[in-house]
């Protein structure tokens, strides 16, 4: 078969053969794709093809250390142990070779990564001197935009996924965010190519998405898009912005198209690697968007293709990352009022594997027997959720949040809608408040660690109770028009939201703002496959089992 199409980016080199200069490009691409695994396959290749090559030994002992999504703390012992000793021995052999000045001082900044013992506990001083090492060196050649990218990254990795303060909107505390983005900027007012770097454009994403402005880097996503066809993790980059913005539409067709260009790399290189987590990324944003869309059908097939993508032998082989995403449906499921099809998923058969799917189950009962008014049955399953819930492993992660944390929101959920519909109003009402403080709590992720926004059931029930007042300030609060909120809890031009807070507004009379609540409600509602009647189906009951379209009532 054909070689994966990686776009015309590269680092040329005039001293190594044209097949070696292809092989070290593609692995660049992927290095900038955060596909290291297959990186590192590339730069052997140029190896075997050029045993001399500086660059190539520095770029496997580069993607061999930890990244933005795979800190140390993810590596094994024996993987990490194995990791060490082969980055120096590369970088040993590296300083011995004939290599430009930039490339000698490349290969020396890579040794500050990496400490000799394996066993110590804390790696920061190693990150931290990483950066310390890079930033020399991007002083020297401040125009040579490898450079810029390797130590931007090295900048972000000293604090990834906590570059901003999201509640004060401003750079984070130790954080070297305003370092990372003067260089970034620099590279893209003073260097038209930096608009075709991948590992540039990349790392502005991600710098920017936590950030008060994420709408800065739009432009950069929309270059990013179709700059590398057949990297998946680069084809969906652009979604993170998206979605902070309200492009849901962009979500589900970015999203979509990434995780067609992934298939192709599963067929290739199977699921039993870490690139499973960017594969199963693309899926699970396909479902959120398409959530905040009202589209179930993009939703479920979504979900459809997360349960195969994650066949028991992938979960296995890495269950803390993997397990998590296998019950995504359920959330679809509630999303869209399915309480009967709940009812009838069966639970995992191996309980220990699939232990957050088992607590997440219960979970899901309980809200549909309680909107089923079914009100015995629901108490007994929300004691069953505690006992699940206790049962998962601490390890367990839903990408940067525990899923202890994320069940606690689950927790509060589904007692809020038990009490609430069976007649405690306001007990259920304030165990909504606390899933609201839990969800706005959790660590920041895109997407959000907690499918469903909390206020979407919170701004319902107040409906329901007629608690018309508060109602407006929560879908306020959800579509970013309360500005005292980090940017994280808000959720921009949302159809379920824009329904809530157009009908507080026709309820109070307010007229002005009526109309243009009214434009953006009618452009959302375009797109929804479903009628929207309320911003969470636990307001209204629905009928349906199949998976096509649910009408609310």
């Amino acid at each position: 078969m054909a070689y994966f199409d990686l776009g015309s980016f590269g680092r040329r080199f005039g001293d190594t053969s044209a097949e070696a200069q292809i092989w070290f490009d593609r692995g660049l691409v992927w290095q900038y794709g955060f596909n290291h695994e297959e990186a590192i396959a590339c730069f052997e290749r140029v190896l075997k093809l050029d045993p001399r090559h500086v660059m190539a030994r520095w770029g496997i002992a580069h993607c061999l250390g930890p990244n933005y999504n795979k800190l140390w703390e993810f590596f094994e012992p024996d993987e990490k142990s194995a990791a060490l000793k082969r980055a120096h021995d590369l970088l040993a052999e590296a300083r011995d070779l004939p290599a430009s000045e930039v490339e000698q001082a490349l290969v020396a900044a890579l040794i500050a990564r990496f400490p000799t013992d394996p066993e110590i506990e804390d790696y920061g001083p190693w990150n931290d001197g990483f950066a310390e090492a890079m930033r020399p060196v991007y002083q020297r050649f401040p125009d040579d935009l490898d450079v810029t990218a390797i130590f931007v990254e090295a900048l972000m990795n000293r604090t990834p996924w906590a570059l901003w303060d999201t509640l004060l909107g401003q750079p984070a505390k130790g954080a070297s965010t305003v370092e990372a983005r003067t260089a970034l900027e620099r590279a893209f007012v003073q260097h038209p190519a930096a608009w075709g770097h991948p590992g540039l454009l990349h790392f502005y994403i991600h710098l920017m998405e936590m950030s008060p402005t994420p709408e800065k880097a739009l432009p950069h996503g929309d270059r990013l898009v179709d700059l590398v066809p057949d990297s998946g993790h680069l084809v969906h980059m652009a979604s993170h912005i998206d979605v902070l913005c309200g492009d849901y539409h962009n979500v589900v067709a970015r999203n979509r198209a990434a995780a067609c260009v992934d298939r192709a790399y599963f067929d290739y290189a199977g699921g039993q690697n870490f690139y499973t987590v960017y594969r199963i990324h693309n899926l699970h944003f396909q479902i959120y968007g398409a959530m905040f869309l009202g589209r179930p059908s993009d939703a479920f097939e979504g979900a459809r293709a997360l349960v195969n993508t994650l066949p028991e032998p992938v979960v296995r082989y890495l269950p803390e990352l993997f397990e998590a995403f296998v019950p995504m449906r359920l959330h679809v499921l509630i999303r869209f009022g399915r309480w009967s099809c709940i009812l009838k998923e069966p639970f995992p058969e191996d309980a220990e594997l699939y232990s957050f799917s088992t607590a997440l189950l219960h979970y899901a009962r309980t809200v549909a027997l309680a909107n089923l008014k079914r009100h015995a049955e629901a108490e007994e399953s929300a004691l069953l959720f505690a006992r699940a819930r206790d049962a998962v492993q601490p390890d367990r992660m839903m990408f940067n949040n525990p899923c202890s944390e994320v069940l606690k929101v689950a927790e509060a959920m589904m007692l809020g809608e038990l009490h609430y519909k069976s007649g405690s109003v306001a007990v259920g009402l304030d165990h909504l408040r606390r899933a609201v403080s839990l969800d706005d709590g959790l660590l920041y992720d895109e997407p959000w660690g907690w499918m469903q926004p909390t206020r979407h059931a919170l701004g319902a029930l107040l409906m329901d109770a007629g608690q018309f007042e508060e109602a407006e300030a929560v879908y306020r609060a959800d579509l970013g028009l309360d500005e005292t909120l980090p940017r994280p809890c808000r959720h921009p031009r949302n159809v379920w939201s824009l329904h809530g807070l157009q009908e507080c507004l026709s309820k109070r009379g307010e007229a002005v703002e009526n109309v243009h609540v009214r434009q953006l409600l009618d452009q959302a509602l375009a797109r929804a496959e479903v009628t929207i009647t309320a911003s969470c189906a636990c307001r209204s009951a629905s009928s349906c089992c199949s998976d096509g379209l649910v009408r609310q009532t």
